[in-house]
């Protein structure tokens, strides 16, 4: 049995929990810590509904399993906000998994947190409306809505809770605590700073001159990182997909880099015979309007991507009426596909190798990121150590024509 001290750490650690606003909870059962939130039934579609589960970590109930629980906390928060979560994956890593029923009888209502400051209210709801207002972001108030879901709201909600707690209105100290309440070097940590930067921006709250340091996230050099498909793979793989409306899913993913949710969010009109096979982008996508081309080319008739040009309804039926659904729950049938198939590879991993592929061929940054539909900073992050070695070989590479020529 764990130590009554370790019990208590445990304890401790699900009242902050609670204060940040999340239903996560930290579990121990026997002599094992494990997880207990809101997850995505294993069986079904992706309509349905979270529902409170267990999830094992494969950890020992000891003071020294608490960092690591909670860093793996934030990978399975992180990948359901971008709907690349499985179960598949979870069970393969970390043993075995078991469901648990929710309702009152089995989590009793925790008691009401304090309320915190109106005028710390108001700044973020004034905050919000602003965000939506954005003339850019109401061209794809689907994506808006979205973004606003996974990347502004949870950090928000924390700062609304550690305003409650400490009694604060909105000043530095408090959004410094808040940015310190995230683990260093971590993604949450970076996209916090990035959320109470422009917050403060908008309150005109002078914020300490190295707080872009203090929020610094990670590229894939500093994450942990796994070797991404081959294209000799990315070819075998969908060897594996029966069904041959999700290979053109698959296929599209693989040429183009798109996003899960992407693939149902395009014009195809380009991929009709004589069109110049660069797909367009909806603007009611994530990210907005953007074009994007073919990387590898022939890529498009060995996956029969060509097809769609003639027959745009040819994909699997997934429901894309955003009036009922969101891009998350279409990205969500993606993964969750490819998790039926038990493919070897994620939907993210096509879309990283596209973007290794652009890199090694040399394609400028600037290009691969607006055809991604992010930002250069956001490029140059993620893609961090493909970008610098590319760099670095061509300054190698010109070095050594210089010294071959002289």
């Amino acid at each position: 049995m764990a130590a009554p001290s370790f019990k208590e750490a445990v304890d401790q650690a699900n009242q902050l929990l609670a204060r940040s606003g999340t239903s996560w909870r930290l579990e121990m059962r026997g002599r094992r810590l494990g997880l207990r939130g809101p997850l995505p039934p294993r069986e079904g579609t992706g309509q349905a509904p979270l529902t409170i589960q267990r999830l094992s970590l494969g950890l020992e109930a000891c003071e020294a399993s608490l960092p690591l629980a909670f860093a793996q906390l934030q990978s399975v928060r992180e990948q359901l906000s971008q709907g690349t979560f499985t179960w598949g994956d979870w069970q393969r890593s970390r043993g075995g998994l078991s469901p648990v029923p929710s309702g009152p009888a089995d989590f009793p209502p925790a008691p009401a947190p304090a309320a915190p400051p109106p005028e710390l209210e108001e700044a973020v709801a004034s905050f919000e409306q602003a965000f939506h207002q954005d003339p850019r972001r109401r061209r794809s108030p689907a994506g808006a809505r979205s973004t606003w879901r996974a990347a502004y709201k949870p950090y928000l909600r924390r700062l609304l809770a550690l305003g409650a707690q400490r009694r604060a209105s909105l000043t530095p100290e408090l959004l410094l605590a808040v940015l310190e309440s995230y683990p260093l070097a971590s993604r949450s940590r970076q996209q916090c700073g990035l959320v109470l930067g422009a917050l403060a921006r908008q309150r005109e709250i002078p914020l300490p001159a190295d707080w872009q340091e203090l929020g610094r996230g990670y590229g894939l050099h500093a994450a942990r990182f796994r070797p991404l498909p081959s294209d000799a793979q990315i070819l075998r793989v969908v060897e594996q997909i029966p069904n041959p409306r999700w290979r053109l899913v698959y296929g599209l993913m693989a040429t183009y880099g798109l996003r899960n949710h992407e693939v149902f969010f395009c014009d195809f009109s380009a991929m009709a015979p004589g069109g110049d096979r660069v797909l367009r982008v909806l603007p009611t996508s994530k990210t907005g309007e953007h074009q994007v081309w073919p990387f590898q080319p022939e890529w498009v008739e060995l996956f029969a991507l060509d097809r769609l040009g003639c027959d745009p309804e040819g994909l699997p039926a997934v429901d894309t009426d955003l009036r009922r659904t969101s891009l998350q729950r279409v990205g969500q049938r993606v993964s969750e596909q490819f998790r039926r198939y038990q493919l070897p590879l994620t939907p993210y991993d096509l879309r990283h190798a596209w973007a290794v592929r652009t890199i090694h061929i040399g394609l400028p940054d600037t290009v691969a990121a607006r055809m991604m539909g992010h930002s250069v900073a956001i490029h140059t992050r993620t893609y961090h150590h493909w970008i610098t070695r590319r760099d670095q070989q061509q300054a190698v590479d010109a070095a050594l024509a210089r010294r071959q020529a002289s």
